[in-house]
């Protein structure tokens, strides 16, 4: 009887966390889709580092916060910025240069030999580094915003919770049949 008690208890406890898990997958990737892949917290966009340009600082694959610049042309020399390119790529490095009272800046990954080619308008500014990062999360979180990603992390609860319920419902309809003799239902 306590042995079926605590079979009961821990599957309940792994049904609950599949439901969490769930909703919490669905929050996040429904919440990327409608923001266009960017993650805002409390103010502050989370960004993930796709290369190794501002190694050791910012690891590969790491997730680093950044926030909104009240002025685009009051940066100094060593300020971490994150800028658009013309190309439209986001990078984040390091100003090694001011030019043009701030409305230019030259940018250097610190991994890297050489200075960026083209310097940063101001006005490319997309935000400033706040010193915050977690190593190893933007690959998970590059992972659910794919294709593959989203549908793998909504499928798989969802088709867990499934067989999970189908299993339920098994064992109740068995212990129906098997009351008819007047036991009742014990769920």
């Amino acid at each position: 009887m306590r042995g079926k008690r605590i079979g009961k208890l821990f599957g309940n406890g792994v049904m609950g966390l599949i439901c969490i898990l769930l909703l919490i997958t669905l929050f996040v990737v429904v919440f990327m889709r409608a923001s266009g892949g960017e993650i805002s917290l409390f103010g502050y966009q989370l960004k993930t580092v796709l290369s190794g340009s501002m190694e050791p600082d910012m690891q590969t694959g790491s997730i680093i916060a950044i926030e909104s610049p009240t002025n685009k042309e009051d940066f100094q020399k060593g300020d971490i910025i994150t800028f658009q390119t013309k190309e439209g790529l986001i990078v984040t490095h390091r100003i090694d240069e001011v030019k043009n009272s701030g409305k230019q800046y030259i940018t250097k990954g610190d991994a890297n030999n050489a200075p960026d080619s083209e310097p940063v308008l101001a006005e490319n500014i997309v935000g400033v580094y706040t010193g915050f990062s977690i190593p190893y999360v933007g690959y998970a979180v590059n992972f659910a915003n794919s294709s593959t990603g989203v549908a793998l992390l909504l499928i798989t609860p969802g088709f867990c919770l499934l067989i999970t319920s189908i299993i339920i419902i098994w064992r109740a309809l068995r212990k129906l049949e098997g009351g008819k003799g007047g036991k009742q239902l014990e769920l």
